[in-house]
């Protein structure tokens, strides 16, 4: 049976891979197309919008409306194909030695696929399949959110939450937070000549950097001996700069973006009071000079991370499905489970692919993960009906 699942959870991801659900654009023409599929099971599902209307997260419930279901939970964006080598069109399924390319396969659209090929068996069980689509996820978990609440008020209380990320069908009990910050500096323009008649943005910026990347060789030594997490430690990188309009002129405008992942139990707003001080500080120094100049810093996401929880029932329960006996895994990227678990749901992250494959070009997932996937599928759908 659960080769017939792979077939169909293959066409669907074909279907999915096709939409261009990049992070800066819009999603809804693929929840259209998933409310139009469920409808023909008799599925109606809810949307919950972004403000603008522009995007929007989805759940459906997919069999009886009662207590005691399984949330299903996966990102319908995924991150850009800007700049990277593609042997073949992102956008469309290409199977290659074992392996389908297109961006999404790995994260994580196979899983909504698969989970998407399975409603025909969840719709028989006993218990339900609450399968929850966000948006934004990408850019800092900011659809989940408001999924996450609806979910809380309108359907009966799951008994825990599956988030699909590609784990290669591990079980995964803990994840680091994520904090985004964007830095922006006006400066003053002047002849590079003249620095005394003007303020270099870049200069300023490089500055502050100069002390991010101080703060973050610090975070090495508060690394936890017994920490499950891969570097043991929180990280800080600088992912995005930019600035300046000539190399002979005094830059008015630089920006900057940074990340910091914490492990659970370290507070990223208690790491960067320090450098949020000299931000004031340098704000302050700047405007003495030129009254337009200043530091401004945008927190643009604060996502909690996933905290193991030993012999939870998640865990346990996906290992069951699974037959997964190694140790409690642990991985350093942020995901939407710490949302899920922050909101009083158990969670664990279980989902085909690899992480190692996303965001890279030529991103694949193997069918034989799909096959395991699949398998997964099954076993929910029949573990449901006891």
């Amino acid at each position: 049976m659960s080769a017939d699942l792979a077939a169909k959870g293959r066409a669907i991801l074909e279907t999915l891979v096709g939409f261009d659900t990049t992070s800066r654009l819009s999603n809804l023409a693929l929840i259209e197309w998933v409310e139009e599929y469920l409808s023909g099971f008799g599925i109606t599902g809810r949307r919950v919008p972004n403000a603008d209307g522009t995007k929007a997260n989805f759940y459906a419930t997919v069999g009886p409306d009662v207590e005691g279901g399984v949330i299903l939970s996966g990102h319908s964006d995924v991150v850009p194909i800007d700049g990277q080598d593609w042997s073949s069109d992102p956008w469309t399924v290409t199977e290659r030695d074992g392996r389908l390319h297109g961006r999404g396969t790995s994260d994580m659209k196979a899983f909504i696929a698969l989970a998407l090929a399975a409603v025909p068996r969840f719709q028989e069980g006993k218990r339900p399949v609450h399968i929850a689509l966000s948006y934004d996820e990408e850019v800092g978990c900011k659809g989940a959110p408001d999924l996450i609440a609806s979910i809380a008020d309108h359907v009966p209380a799951p008994a825990l939450a599956i988030v699909g990320e590609p784990t290669s069908m591990a079980v995964v009990t803990g994840h680091k937070g994520i904090a985004l910050h964007e830095v922006r500096v006006r400066g003053h323009e002047a002849h590079s000549s003249l620095t005394h008649l003007g303020v270099s943005a870049n200069m300023v910026a490089i500055g502050l950097m100069g002390e991010l990347a101080a703060l973050a060789e610090g975070l090495k030594g508060r690394a936890d001996p017994d920490s499950p997490f891969t570097p043991p430690h929180a990280t800080l990188t600088v992912g995005m700069m930019s600035g300046g309009t000539a190399s002979n002129i005094l830059a008015r405008d630089a920006r900057f973006v940074f990340d910091l992942r914490c492990p659970p139990g370290q507070d990223p707003l208690e790491i960067l009071a320090p450098f949020m001080e000299r931000i004031a500080a340098v704000d302050a120094e700047l405007k003495a000079r030129f009254p337009e100049c200043g530091v401004s810093v945008e927190r643009l996401s604060h996502t909690p991370p996933l905290a193991p929880v030993p012999d939870g029932p998640a865990e346990a329960f996906v290992r069951s499905l699974t037959g997964d006996n190694g140790p409690a895994l642990a991985v350093s990227y942020a995901a939407e489970a710490g949302q899920f678990a922050r909101a009083g749901f158990a969670t664990v992250l279980c989902g085909p692919g690899s992480i190692e494959q996303a965001h890279q070009p030529d991103e694949w997932i193997t069918l034989e993960q799909i096959d395991r996937g699949a398998a997964f599928m099954e076993r929910l759908a029949a573990r449901l009906k006891e």
